[in-house]
């Protein structure tokens, strides 16, 4: 299911403007006459709402049609260009990072190029790079010694579950070593300033939002990214990502392989079957988990608590995020499944470490975690399941006689996150074309040649209820069509005491075709981010 898009005008207005000009019309020639009314009606946006303006610039009609001149307000500038030549496997190990700090993409940025590596995030729709010299950066984008880039001028800010920076939108043009061949002019915020964003060390200096126009800042007029690319390369409108960072330290040196394939599947990446999930809304990638297992034991939960209030797919999140009721049910399954019961709270909370002697390796002390996803049949299911190796996880060395770790899972205020702790276990493919997010085994989700994850299915969804999915999308209906009926009932009670007031007993003066009514309604838009 889409995103729903804002009504096309209030039928409360239209419905005063109708009655105001059936009254006009209606009104005797003779002992009265029509009076000259000529009153703005003027509906402001809310506050914090997205601006009228930049205009929305999208490509008119079909896909490789060039669209016209920019204009200055236009935000998604890119121009259209031939057909690129799309090898997929030379995308191959294009990615490097690990679970904790993120993986991230080699990019060549303007004219002459400047090389960045870019952290990419299938949880936000924004193409980001530092602007200024940064004490936790080796390098930032210079945008005065790029001769291509242009300022758009206008200010963005974005904040993340940790984080946020602010930048000013501009566009250049973009080469990837590893990716499709070709330049390509994209959007891109060059960050002036940032809280808790960047991390000290780290080998990226942006971010790479994948996610759908929805959620891009300042409004869904900026293209992004991927669609820049789609409506430039002419690839297919699909991307599929692999992590291999199964069972080796986080926050590490950086150096873990990962695959991020633009434009198509890379047989080469996974074994198995495909087994596809529909996305709910096209924002996040939001899907409906019905149920989670752990050590096959079902936790005993309304399927609408996973749901709460959505379940994305999410690669720049390290975890695996969980609403706290059904985190709090994951730990008590895992503490009374697991051989080591005795552990403090701040192991599970994620504030303390749990060290084990060298000998030892602690995953065969605890059960595996299964999710169970919607197939695109609704009345069938299938389970993605993470074994100890990804979401007990071990750290650098702390001590030189302990191996240490630390838990691949925490609790979320508002939303299930499959993150990189799961994601590291399977091939992930972002199927935008068709609604649905794939998932199969990766080939590198191993360790010393033993598997981490699994799939299964399919299974029947007889035992869950028809729709997991969260209920805010119909509150939010609900509150509209209130909002709407008393904006008309207001209205409505506001226009006859207009015209009481504006029509006299007697003509002053006849009507003319100079009175009409000036009507410079806007229109209350309300969006998702």
């Amino acid at each position: 299911m889409g995103e729903r898009q804002p009504p096309t005008a209030p039928r409360g207005l239209l419905l005063l403007l109708l009655l105001l000009l059936v009254v006009m019309i209606t009104l005797p020639d003779g002992g009265r006459c029509r009076a000259p009314i000529a009153f703005p009606l003027r509906v402001s946006s809310p506050e914090g709402s997205a601006a009228p303006t930049p205009q929305v610039l999208k490509p008119p009609g079909a896909r490789g049609t060039r669209r016209p001149p920019a204009e200055a307000a236009g935000l998604a500038l890119a121009s259209e260009s031939g057909g690129a030549d799309v090898n997929l496997v030379a995308m191959v190990d294009n990615l490097r990072g690990d679970s904790g700090r993120g993986y991230y993409l080699e990019l060549l940025v303007g004219t002459p190029s400047q090389k960045l590596n870019i952290l990419v995030d299938t949880g936000s729709s924004n193409f980001a790079v530092a602007g200024v010299p940064n004490t936790d950066l080796s390098s930032y984008f210079d945008t005065e010694k790029s001769s291509t880039y242009r300022s758009l001028d206008i200010e963005v800010t974005v904040k993340y579950t940790q984080g946020s920076w602010t930048g000013i939108l501009g566009t250049d043009i973009i080469k990837m070593p590893k990716g499709i061949n070709g330049t390509y002019t994209i959007n891109i915020a060059t960050i002036s300033q940032s809280e808790n964003f960047f991390l000290k060390d780290s080998e990226w200096q942006g971010i790479l939002g994948l996610a759908y126009e929805a959620l891009a800042k300042p409004s869904s007029s900026v293209e992004t990214f991927f669609d820049s690319l789609v409506n430039q390369a002419r690839i297919p409108n699909i991307f599929s990502l692999q992590m291999c960072g199964a069972g080796l330290p986080v926050s590490g040196t950086g150096t873990n392989a990962g695959s991020l394939v633009l434009g198509g599947i890379e047989p080469s990446l996974y074994k198995g079957e495909i087994w596809y999930t529909p996305i709910m809304k096209a924002w996040y990638y939001q899907i409906e988990v019905l149920k989670l297992e752990v050590g096959g034991q079902v936790l005993n939960l309304d399927c609408k608590e996973y749901n709460s209030d959505k379940a994305i797919v999410d690669s720049g999140t390290t975890l695996l995020r969980l609403p706290e009721k059904v985190f709090q049910a994951v730990v008590e399954a895992i503490i009374q499944t697991s051989l080591i019961q005795q552990f403090s709270s701040g192991f599970w909370r994620g504030t303390q470490l749990a060290c084990w002697d060298k000998t030892l390796k602690p995953w065969t002390f605890f059960p595996e975690i299964s999710i169970y996803l919607r197939d695109e049949n609704s009345s069938r299911s299938f389970s993605i399941t993470i074994f100890p190796q990804l979401y007990i996880q071990p750290v650098l060395e702390v001590t030189p006689n302990l191996d240490c770790y630390r838990f691949g899972i925490s609790s979320s205020n508002n939303a299930l996150v499959i993150g990189a702790t799961v994601m590291e276990g399977f091939y992930v493919i972002f199927d935008r074309m068709q609604k649905r997010v794939g998932f199969a085994l990766s080939t590198c989700a191993e360790i010393d040649g033993s598997p981490v994850s699994e799939i299964k299915g399919p299974f029947t969804t007889a035992d869950v209820a028809g729709t997991c999915a969260s209920t805010v999308f119909l509150h939010e209906s609900l509150l509209w069509i209130v909002s709407y009926t008393l904006m008309s009932f207001c209205g409505l009670v506001l226009l006859v005491l207009i015209i009481v007031l504006l029509l006299p007993p007697r003509c002053r003066h006849p009507y003319t075709d100079s009175d009409v009514v000036n009507d410079e309604s806007s229109l209350v838009r309300h969006r998702w981010k």
